[in-house]
């Protein structure tokens, strides 16, 4: 990952507002994203802005890193991770389902929210007020293309309502789409530097009042199937828009005594992408 941010969203009569800007204009030109941006960077006409990466992740200046791309659609996949199926199995009681899912031919896998339900690095994401059982879910999202094929990763947190879930499997909707229920960023890696199946570190840890509470990893070559896999299930008869994101599934499980507090703040590492970092807020019923 390079040290520096090069800024191209105002190049004069073409400007590049987001990552799927990119990506079409590439598609277009029949050339990979990474090519695309080198020949945009040497034919600029004067020397582009320029910030280090490390001030512009933690949020330090007033210049920071945002979302960067607005998903049509975002969608999850389930027990990808054995942890994960032993986990799901001992918050519901339920003996065999998640187990069935985790060895079957057929992923799990949920619609989680759209464009207004995300939040980039540094903006708030949320826990139901209806729920007493929060918790992060650290994992690698894929972005899909102009032809549904995968065209870069990134940091995802799949918030998650573990009681509501775990009361009856039928209320994971309710457990997973809300206000704020994730978040994805703080930048995108694309196919071309990690490869359409990369084997990449997640790490995730939550700070409560700058006290270390919860921190977890581990590799995505701990996954049960290949984002390949995942991606042809989820665009199987299913006309998922370019730009949609796709959540894989997390390994990083917290304690059942665990549970995320308002003001926490939670910080997800992938190695190559960067470290995504949100504080957590409570809702209020809107009516």
């Amino acid at each position: 990952m390079s040290d520096k941010v090069v800024e191209i969203t105002n190049l004069g009569q073409k400007s590049f507002s987001s990552f799927l800007d990119l990506a079409l204009e590439a598609n277009k030109r029949g050339i990979s994203i990474d090519d695309f941006v080198k020949t945009i960077i040497n034919e600029a006409s004067s020397d582009l802005p320029t910030y280090p990466y490390e001030k512009l992740e933690s949020g330090e200046d007033d210049v920071r890193l945002v979302i960067p791309l607005d998903p049509p659609e975002v969608w999850g996949c389930g027990v990808t991770y054995k942890r994960s199926q032993e986990a799901r199995e001992s918050e519901t009681g339920v003996n065999g389902v998640y187990t069935l899912v985790y060895d079957a031919p057929r992923p799990e896998i949920f619609f989680k929210g759209t464009a207004h339900r995300c939040v980039g690095p540094g903006e708030e994401i949320c826990i139901r007020g209806d729920s007493r059982w929060n918790v992060p879910e650290a994992e690698l999202a894929f972005v899909l293309g102009p032809n549904q094929e995968i065209i870069g990763f990134t940091c995802g947190n799949d918030v998650s309502s573990r009681d509501i879930e775990g009361e009856n499997p039928l209320y994971l909707p309710q457990a997973k789409i809300y206000e704020g229920c994730c978040a994805l960023g703080p930048s995108i890696v694309t196919v071309d530097e990690v490869g359409a199946e990369p084997k990449l570190e997640i790490k995730c840890r939550v700070l409560r009042s700058g006290e270390l509470v919860f921190e977890g990893s581990i590799n995505t070559d701990q996954m049960k199937r290949s984002f390949e896999e995942l991606r042809s299930y989820l665009c199987r008869y299913n006309p998922v828009p370019f730009g949609s994101v796709c959540l894989t599934g997390t390994g990083i499980v917290p304690p059942e005594g665990f549970s995320l507090e308002e003001g926490d703040l939670v910080e997800i590492s992938i190695e190559k992408i960067g470290t995504l970092r949100n504080r957590v807020k409570r809702l209020k019923p809107l009516r």
